[in-house]
């Protein structure tokens, strides 16, 4: 069995905390710039004023946007590896760590009815899970409230079907307009209850920008919204344009005979997260 001490786990969120709100993946950029071929006028300088942005946050070791986001950690333990401390307190020490000593903006507070804040930006919002091995993966993924303010959850009914999911994501993007800093990364939770459903749209979140499902029914849907989401018009920080959004990413679960549950949980252009395997 492998013991992971909890001075590294706390040293590499730490790290992870910065990097994430600092240095954009290579996917996704590629991606926005791919994005100004199909750009005109407004709407390609915007882009153009993206890129710049994200390249100069790289090379100024300074974050690409100033809502450096809650903090949320999802950690896969192996069933052979053993933490020699409290995860959940190294975690928050890294957490804290980093948002302190990388000078990023703290955002949270003790409680959402006295709103004192927290100073540190924890506690994070942590989700575990528990796999097969002897590795011990760590995602950090800051989430700013411009993009999580917009997002949804809604109980459909199975006779809503397709075309009911595909009005929901559509309202839900339309409603949210220049306000989630589009081009946006949509990822969508189908299926398990109210709060599974909510999971799932954030996991998707995780998957590289240019992963596909696996699932047909779901590969499909996500092809067929990414289409109609960049017809709306609502283009990169709602000034209108060809690109709305970079990606639709959906995952699935099974859930009961009379239910539908959908979360649509928006992302930003920066689509912020890291990961370490340790």
């Amino acid at each position: 069995m492998k013991t992971i001490d909890t001075k590294t786990i706390t040293e590499n969120v730490k790290r992870l905390c910065i990097e994430a709100a600092t240095f954009i993946e290579n996917d996704v950029l590629n991606r926005i710039k791919k994005c100004m071929e199909n750009e005109t006028g407004l709407s390609k300088s915007i882009i153009e004023q993206i890129i710049e942005n994200d390249e100069l946050a790289a090379k100024e070791n300074v974050p690409m946007c100033q809502d450096t986001g809650i903090t949320i950690v999802f950690v896969e333990i192996g069933n052979d590896v053993h933490i020699n401390g409290d995860l959940y307190q190294a975690i928050n020490d890294g957490v804290s760590q980093g948002y302190t000593e990388g000078y990023l903006r703290k955002s949270v507070v003790k409680s959402p009815l006295n709103r004192i804040n927290t100073k540190d930006n924890t506690p994070a919002i942590i989700h575990t899970k528990y796999v097969v091995g002897d590795t011990l993966k760590i995602t950090v993924c800051p989430k700013g409230a411009g993009s999580e303010n917009m997002s949804k959850v809604k109980m459909l009914v199975p006779a809503d079907g397709i075309n009911g999911i595909k009005k929901f994501v559509k309202d839900t993007i339309l409603e949210a307009g220049g306000r989630a800093c589009p081009p946006l990364v949509v990822g969508i939770g189908i299926g398990g209850n109210l709060e599974k459903s909510a999971l799932l749209a954030k996991e998707a979140l995780l998957r590289p920008i240019d992963d596909e499902s696996s699932d047909p029914d779901a590969n499909k849907l996500e092809k067929e919204l990414l289409k109609e989401i960049n017809e709306l018009n609502v283009g990169p920080m709602g000034l209108g344009g060809k690109t709305t959004a970079l990606a639709v990413k959906i995952n699935l679960y099974p859930c009961h005979i009379a239910s539908l549950p959908v979360a649509v949980n928006i992302q930003c252009h920066a689509s912020r997260h890291k990961v370490v395997i340790l």
